[in-house]
């Protein structure tokens, strides 16, 4: 890409970051009055700025030098999000997980998820809507593909390694759950990356349901049980696992050899 290409593309990344500030300070009236729809709201923004961003930054990724500016803009865009969107989970397998672990009610889980859902549709319509004006050559080009086929590998290994992904993230947010915000952004950011770099050339290391859906929904609807399997499925399962091992098997083990 040139660097007016670039440029554009880095300026729809900000705008988008700009109006889900706006839609988050206005959703904060109803804190206090409409817990709910608060909440709902923040779901709904923080997943579409998570998509909308990602469409973007995808086109990114051949920027010289490869691969080293696709990552450092993934640890850079992972950090702005994880700052800009507090309060608000971002992720139907993290929202799960809290359900199937007693934190969170039924209500709650239904609530958070949809409105993620909701929020990763609205930012692929709203990012090909921006790409329907041809600002750049890459806008056009990628309005124009279909399915990018994401999965370059096995659907049996892709399960396994969005598991994984999804394992290892969800197990890293509990474990660093006691440390100062900032340090536990950056530390985030970096195993994204890393995972990122490990398998974003098999299964786009996405481990995120919502966002899977809005990246590729054209895929989802010609091979729908493949792609469930691998992008909604296994990152459930691996967030699960870590609750399961958190709750129950550490403690469990703790009391076997007697561990504070």
């Amino acid at each position: 890409m040139a660097a007016y290409d670039t440029c554009v593309s880095l300026l729809v990344m900000a705008a988008t970051m700009a109006l889900t500030a706006c839609c988050r300070r206005l959703a904060h009236q109803f804190m206090h009055r409409k817990p709910h729809l608060y909440s709902f709201v923040l779901e709904l923004s923080g997943a579409f700025q998570i998509c909308a961003c990602t469409h973007e930054l995808r086109m990114l990724a051949d920027l010289p030098p490869k691969p080293q500016m696709a990552l450092a803009l993934v640890y850079l865009f992972t950090t702005f999000h994880c700052l800009s969107l507090p309060g608000s989970i971002n992720n139907p397998s993290s929202s799960f997980q809290l359900f199937c672990s007693n934190r969170s009610t039924v209500k709650a889980w239904a609530l958070q998820s949809s409105a993620q859902f909701i929020g990763a549709v609205l930012a692929h319509v709203y990012i090909k809507s921006i790409w329907t004006l041809g600002a750049i050559p890459a806008h056009s080009s990628a309005l124009g593909e279909n399915c990018s086929g994401p999965i370059q590998t096995t659907v049996a290994n892709a399960f396994l390694l969005e598991l994984l992904f999804s394992f290892v993230f969800h197990l890293a947010v509990l474990k660093l759950e006691s440390m100062e915000h900032r340090t536990k952004i950056h530390l985030l950011a970096l195993l994204i990356t890393a995972l990122v770099y490990k398998g974003g050339h098999l299964t786009g290391a996405i481990f995120n349901p919502a966002l899977a859906f809005s990246l590729h929904l054209s895929c989802f609807l010609e091979k729908f049980w493949n792609y469930t399997l691998v992008y909604w499925v296994a990152p459930c399962i691996g967030s699960v696992l870590v609750a399961v091992m958190w709750d129950e098997v550490i403690p469990l083990i703790r009391r076997h050899f007697n561990v504070q």
